[in-house]
């Protein structure tokens, strides 16, 4: 389904529309209608009806539509996958075991919550309620086109809210299939809308709107900002998942053959286009060129090529404009001096078309470096000596953000870096996703949580009734 999802059945649009390209192939794979102000409207109105009979249903109910939710979306896994490979570039390996699998996890997770979730509370002589929101406008990005949204809708639903969602432009297409999956789980029309367009148009609109009453948003950190300045005209609540440049901070004690690897990966994971992702790495100076041998020897296992392929490890990036993005910062980090060690500018042998990047790897990178401080979002790596712990730590947190990060080493020692790191989440040695655990920013990188109870928190008023 390609058509905006508003009340309940699909809504054709204005009429102007917007190309889906496979960046891959350069190939327009489906088309979107160019939503407009009035669309925004229209799913307003069909949410603000739907609230107050939604808000009222049990949250039982509520929880075990979401965990069917889980289930349609497992059903329909294979497809999932196949539409964001297409759609985006993500390998299909790589869409299948995080694509499409960790929706699935997370509607999952937050049903189970609800059961247990402190939905009253008795505080002397006043009842604390946690209450829904209201309506709730979602604007979400292409790199995890669905998983971002579930992350939302999920917690917002058990919650008791009702939505309008904005996915990607570039990435609109599973949108259209989980409006689809809700509605045969019996979420009631109106419930969950979808309105394709893009930021300037339909963005802007459900930030604005005096008809939401909380926009949460993943993306960059100048979207957010905007997203922020606009919601405050109606002084709506605002959730923000921003942008980060996350460190991966191996101690000299650390376990080289499993630190370095898996550094390597999470980096390059989703071509480099992942928030959470660890594209500074952090190595003990004396240890720095021994690292660099290392990351350049498992960099080249990550063969680009085309993403519907099993064997692909890295396939193009999102668009044609983002691949440019990142090569002008590729070329940046050759101009200003890092030893580029690893990969470089332009396309890989081969690929004369297509959003195909080099993965690369600069090494000895002055971590006031433009390209050890902003946001790429591609298979770029920076390699950045320190002297002892306090350095790194002070390296870690030098940067506006503070998303996510990484620390290798004996586990004492590293949970004592972790603590000092401004970030809101820290691995240990390579420890697994938690879907029950809190994620969201410090700094620039939002603020707000998704996943486990804070993520519900997050869809919630708080009202103290004396008695």
């Amino acid at each position: 389904m390609n058509s905006h999802w508003i009340g309940g059945v699909a809504v054709a649009g204005s009429g102007e529309t917007i190309d889906v390209v496979n960046p891959a192939t350069e190939e327009v794979v489906a088309r979107v209608p160019a939503g407009t102000a009035a669309d925004v409207d229209q799913a307003v109105a069909a949410a603000t009806a739907a609230f107050p009979r939604w808000a009222a249903t049990g949250v039982a109910e509520r929880a075990a539509i979401v965990r069917r939710v889980s289930e349609g979306l497992r059903d329909r896994s294979e497809e999932i996958a196949a539409t964001i490979t297409a759609e985006m570039g993500a390998p299909i390996s790589l869409s299948r075991f995080a694509q499409a699998a960790f929706p699935v996890r997370v509607a999952a997770s937050v049903a189970a919550i609800a059961e247990d979730f402190p939905w009253t509370e008795e505080i002397g002589h006043s009842l604390v309620v946690r209450e829904p929101v209201g309506v709730v406008g979602a604007i979400t990005p292409w790199n995890f086109p669905l998983q971002q949204v579930v992350s939302k809708l999920a917690p917002a639903l058990v919650a008791g809210n009702t939505m309008v969602l904005k996915p990607s432009e570039i990435a609109p297409l599973t949108a259209g299939i989980l409006a689809e999956i809700a509605a045969d789980a019996g979420l009631p029309a109106g419930v969950f809308n979808v309105v394709h367009g893009t930021g300037p148009v339909v963005g802007e609109a459900i930030s604005a709107h005096p008809g939401i009453d909380m926009v949460s948003f993943t993306g960059s950190t100048r979207a957010g900002r905007r997203i922020s300045a606009v919601a405050a005209e109606t002084v709506k609540r605002v959730a923000l998942e921003l942008g980060g440049k996350s460190a991966n901070v191996i101690l000299d004690d650390a376990d080289l053959a499993r630190a370095v690897p898996h550094g390597v990966a999470i980096a390059f994971a989703n071509g480099g286009q992942v928030c959470g992702g660890w594209p500074r790495m952090l190595v003990p100076a004396a240890r720095h060129d021994e690292i660099v041998e290392m990351v350049v020897a498992a960099a080249a296992e990550y063969t680009v090529g085309d993403p519907a392929d099993e064997a692909t490890r890295v396939g193009p990036l999102a668009s044609e404009a983002h691949r440019r993005r990142v090569d002008g910062y590729i070329e940046r980090g050759v101009a200003d001096g890092a030893t580029l060690a690893f990969g470089g500018p332009g396309r890989p042998a081969g690929f004369d078309s297509g959003a195909y990047a080099r993965p690369t790897v600069f090494a000895d990178v002055d971590p006031a470096s433009v390209i050890a401080q902003e946001e790429i979002f591609g298979p770029v790596l920076t390699i950045i000596p320190y002297a002892d712990d306090d350095q790194a730590v002070e390296i870690a947190n030098s940067t506006v953000y503070g998303l996510t990060g990484a620390v290798f080493g004996s586990e004492e020692r590293a949970l004592g870096v972790a603590r000092r790191m401004r970030t809101g989440q820290v691995d240990i040695n390579g420890a697994e996703w938690n879907p029950l655990a809190p994620f969201g920013g410090y700094k620039q990188s939002g603020n707000g949580r998704e996943f486990g109870r804070q993520g519900i928190d997050e869809f919630l008023e708080t009202k103290s009734i004396q008695r």
